[in-house]
């Protein structure tokens, strides 16, 4: 099984990844970051770390917050969408590169490997 993991870098932070989207479509979805986090089973300050985060990271803020929730911005929609798409082409499984690997790769490890020749 192939999974590959997109991570968006902004310096040395994480600006987007699966676990940020998965954020923002649970903002959608609940309205609120502390709704969000009883979605994921993440705490209400992990949320609000990753929301900040994102908001930095970006050239404008991806959640706008107050005092009745929170709600993805324009710029936010976008980047989730870009994201969401971007990860469905390198999910693609009939790309050649995606074939090979899926063709070489175990199943699971072994459970040991040959000891080096002396």
């Amino acid at each position: 099984m192939l999974k590959i993991k997109i991570q968006i870098y902004c310096g040395e932070e994480i600006a987007m990844g699966p676990g940020k989207a998965d954020l923002l479509d649970a903002i959608v979805s609940e309205g609120s970051i502390s709704g969000a986090g009883r979605k994921l089973g993440m705490s209400y300050r992990r949320c609000w770390l990753l929301v900040d985060v994102m908001n930095r990271c970006w050239d404008m803020p991806l959640v706008a917050t107050s005092s009745e929730g929170a709600r993805l911005t324009e710029r936010g929609r976008a980047v989730l969408q870009d994201y969401r798409d971007l990860q469905a082409r390198v999910d693609e499984s009939g790309t050649p590169g995606w074939v090979a690997l899926q063709c070489r790769v175990r199943a699971e490890p072994l459970a040991a490997q040959k000891p080096e020749p002396s």
